[in-house]
């Protein structure tokens, strides 16, 4: 879930983070909520008890989970997705057009006090099959994609750091951790890098500044992790691979210009996405081929209210 920005670039931001490569992870076994009521949704965006999403940032509700979204959106908070347009398509391949398109509120409370975030995806693929009949199964494809790599072996950027040596998750003494942060950024009152952007660790910050300058970060994260994210910056839409080497968690920041935003000038030299991958964070990418495993909507069908 991205940093919250404000609301005429909300659109933006949205739209580079729906580009962010596959990552499917079945949590493995089987859950179920104790109670749960799926009903058709009316338009309510208030947030989520969690972030319903495929990354690891989560707050214990006590097993509480209330949303509104697409039937996609729970698919792939379900079984650990987050697949750019391309493979997307491929998912959605057998399924109906409704299941992108029209909302279902979500109230569910687990057997189990507090929940871990995979259970809680575990809870809901055992939803999605009882409620919506989903059927699904995975298939490894090979398809064109971007390898991530270091531009010197070994070597980090600038804005690449490992998290150890960062601020940690649970810091939230500094003034920077407030609920206006991002809009502090995006006003230039705030400057942010790895060690403070964005303001909790595991999910993706992002923020449209003026000139079509685009900021995103993420603290805690796997190069795997990170390779994924990058699918919308430097992938042009396909997955993003690691083929680093490094292990370990990191911290990183990456500021790049659209290139849709125009050519940039002497005043304002922000580099285009590639360039930023090399120069701010010591990566590069290559166009090859890779395996990734991609999710089939076999059956879907559409809930009986209660």
């Amino acid at each position: 879930m991205a940093e919250r920005v404000p609301g005429k670039t909300l659109a933006l931001a949205l739209a580079v983070l729906a580009a962010v490569a596959i990552r499917a992870q079945d949590p493995g076994g089987k859950m179920a909520f104790d109670v749960a009521s799926v009903k058709p949704g009316n338009g309510d965006t208030a947030s989520p008890s969690f972030p319903i999403n495929a990354s690891d940032a989560y707050k214990q509700t006590g097993g509480y989970l209330r949303a509104e979204f697409p039937v996609l959106t729970y698919i792939e908070f379900a079984y650990k997705l987050s697949p750019p347009m391309t493979i997307e398509h491929e998912m959605l391949a057998n399924a109906p057009k409704w299941v992108n398109t029209d909302s279902y509120a979500i109230e569910a409370k687990a057997a189990i006090p507090n929940p871990t975030k995979d259970q809680m995806r575990l809870m809901m693929q055992s939803l999605l099959a009882e409620r919506f009949k989903l059927a699904v199964h995975f298939e490894t494809k090979e398809v064109p994609v971007f390898a991530l790599t270091a531009v010197k072996p070994g070597k980090l950027g600038p804005k690449l750091i490992a998290h150890a040596g960062g601020r940690p998750c649970g810091d939230f003494a500094d003034p920077y951790f407030t609920p206006a942060a991002p809009e502090r950024v995006f006003r230039g009152e705030v400057t942010a890098g790895p060690d403070n952007f964005p303001t909790f660790c595991d999910h993706i910050g992002l923020i449209p500044k003026p000139g079509g300058v685009i900021l995103m970060g993420y603290r805690n994260a796997t190069m795997d992790m990170i390779a994924s994210s990058l699918s919308g910056a430097v992938g042009q839409g396909r997955p993003v691979i690691d083929r680093t080497g490094l292990t370990g968690r990191y911290d990183f920041t990456l500021e790049w210009r659209r290139e849709s935003a125009g050519a940039t000038t002497s005043d304002d030299p922000a580099p285009n996405s590639v360039q930023a991958l090399r120069d701010q964070l010591g990566l590069k990418v290559e166009a090859t081929k890779g395996s990734v495993q991609v999710l089939i909507i076999d059956r879907i069908e559409r809930p009986s209210e209660n």
